[in-house]
Order: structure tokens, then C-alpha cells, then sequence
């Protein structure tokens, strides 16, 4: 049996925190524009769990209040109800919350930068936005954080 991976919808104040999840692999909306009722409704629409930092929107059906400040806590927090896990195959754009596809290395020419070019061979872009990612310097930092928290 397969157990299917939660689908979020993250409200105005936890930007940081949808980004993360997308990192993770997560399905993670960032309601940056929404009022809290367009976000219940959303989020019943679409089978998301609200994370949010506001009171009232917590009281709602599958709503998670996020309580802490900086992004370790907020992690630990969704963790502790949600039991995160790095997936690698289904890690999402940042940016827009797309899926990543890959970018062959001679696409990727002229799109990322030379360096980027040079010292790796696997691309991704986003098949919505169009951002291009690779395994940069920037990604041991961000699997050191994901280990230190036990997500990775």
C-alpha cells in the first residue's frame, strides 16, 4: 500500500517554509495574495493541509498552526505532525511550486551560468517558470540543514 505525500497550501506569513517543502518534494502552494477564507476554500478544493501563523485559519479542518519564527522550527513543526522526508525525484521549482524536468547539459548552455556548466552534468528547469537548477555549492548547504533536522 502507498501511502500518498501530503499536499500543502502555506499562507502569506510562511514563504520561507513553502519553499523548503518544494526542496523536500513537497506539493506546496504559497497563498501570498489569498484572505484566509479563499485559502479554506482552496485548500478543501484541492485536498492541501493549511500550514499558517494565524489563529483563525488554524481552526480549520486539516490546518496546522506554525508557531515558530525561523525556518528550523517551522520545518521541526511540520515534521512532528506530517513526518517529513526528503524525496529527491520529486523535489519541486522554489519559485512557483512546478515540477522539475530535466534540462539536457547543451540546453542548459547560455541558461545557467559557466561555472555551473563546467563543474556539473545534470540539469533541471521548471517546467512552468522555466528556472534552471543544478547541484550547486548551495545544495550541500542545504542538505547539511536537512540532515542536522532529520529530513535528509
Amino acid at each position: 500500500m502507498t501511502v500518498e505525500k501530503p499536499r500543502f497550501i502555506a499562507d502569506s506569513m510562511l514563504g520561507s517554509l513553502a519553499k523548503w517543502l518544494r526542496m523536500l518534494g513537497y506539493d506546496t502552494e504559497y497563498a501570498r495574495d489569498l484572505d484566509d477564507d479563499s485559502i479554506a476554500k482552496l485548500a478543501a478544493k484541492e485536498g492541501r493541509h493549511i500550514l499558517t501563523r494565524d489563529r483563525a485559519l488554524a481552526s480549520q479542518p486539516g490546518a496546522t498552526m506554525v508557531e515558530g519564527d525561523n525556518i528550523d522550527s517551522q520545518l521541526r513543526a511540520v515534521n512532528v505532525r506530517y513526518s517529513l522526508s526528503l524525496d529527491e525525484g520529486a523535489i519541486r521549482c522554489s519559485a512557483c511550486n512546478g515540477a522539475l524536468v530535466d534540462l539536457p547539459k547543451e540546453e542548459a548552455t547560455g541558461v545557467v551560468p559557466k561555472g555551473a556548466l563546467e563543474n556539473n552534468d545534470t540539469f533541471w528547469k521548471c517546467a512552468a517558470c522555466g528556472k534552471a537548477y543544478w547541484k550547486g555549492t548551495h545544495w550541500l548547504g542545504i542538505m547539511d540543514r536537512l540532515r542536522k533536522l532529520n529530513l535528509a
